[in-house]
């Protein structure tokens, strides 16, 4: 069986195609180009099934979708899930926090799994040795802090991250700033990790998202970084509901 999977985000578009549970390709980019990037995999591949996670505006992608007479899955919190969804309010959980789950469920079983996700919001998720999720965190991510300062002051510039190291004590404005998304950002991450670490024993991390691999040099704490993770757990999720 090979599966399409796509990631429909907030600010970006992926494909995985998967035969059985091997990625046999991946492609990010935006809705235009992904849908002549769609013609070429419909070409290329015999696919049996797209399953897509909506986080994003949707909208025009599914249409197209439709426009090719494909059947497809869209991923929703009543679609049936390996795990158990111990939030309070299983309703309001975003559709790539399940998903992003499912995969550490089906990458790690029976164990305490910290999945962290850094895209244009930062979500903490957690799924127990019991393969309960647990729930988690959500803070702005790294490109959101950098707008937020510039929108919501007078005189501070709207700068992206740098790829060098930032400065604990920035010697001007531009470098204060860096100094505050990133070393805060970092400090942020390897805190909470050192929180769950106390609390829950042989503790699995992975990171992912699209600064997923900005950030993971500049962690202490050793992780696992995968940059495609949601589209395995979207996969996973496929073959578990097929099978």
């Amino acid at each position: 069986m090979i599966n399409l999977v796509i990631d429909l985000g907030n600010t970006r578009l992926k494909f995985g195609v998967y035969e059985k549970n091997i990625l046999r390709s991946n492609w990010a980019g935006d809705i235009e180009l992904a849908k002549d990037k769609l013609e070429d995999y419909l070409k290329e591949y015999p696919i049996n099934h797209i399953t897509i996670c909506a986080t994003g505006n949707s909208k025009d992608f599914v249409t197209f979708i439709e426009k090719k007479g494909l059947s497809y899955e869209l991923i929703t919190s009543d679609t049936p899930m390996p795990f158990t969804n111990g939030y309070k309010t299983p309703q309001t959980l975003g559709i790539d926090r399940m998903v992003l789950v499912a995969g550490s469920q089906f990458l790690f079983p029976k164990e305490n799994v910290l999945v962290i996700d850094a895209g244009t919001c930062i979500t903490y998720d957690f799924k127990d040795c019991k393969e309960v999720y647990q729930g988690g965190s959500i803070s702005p991510g790294l490109q959101m802090r950098y707008k937020a300062m510039h929108e919501f002051t007078a005189k501070l510039p709207h700068l992206k991250a740098i790829e060098t190291e930032a400065a604990v004590i920035g010697k001007d404005t531009e470098g204060a700033m860096h100094s505050g998304v990133i070393n805060g950002i970092t400090q942020e991450i390897d805190g909470l990790i050192d929180w769950y670490k106390s609390e829950f024993e042989d503790l699995k991390i992975i990171l992912t998202g699209g600064d997923g691999q900005f950030l993971s040099g500049r962690l202490k704490n050793g992780i696992f970084a995968n940059s495609n993770f949601l589209l395995e757990g979207l996969n996973y999720i496929t073959v578990f509901n097929k099978s």
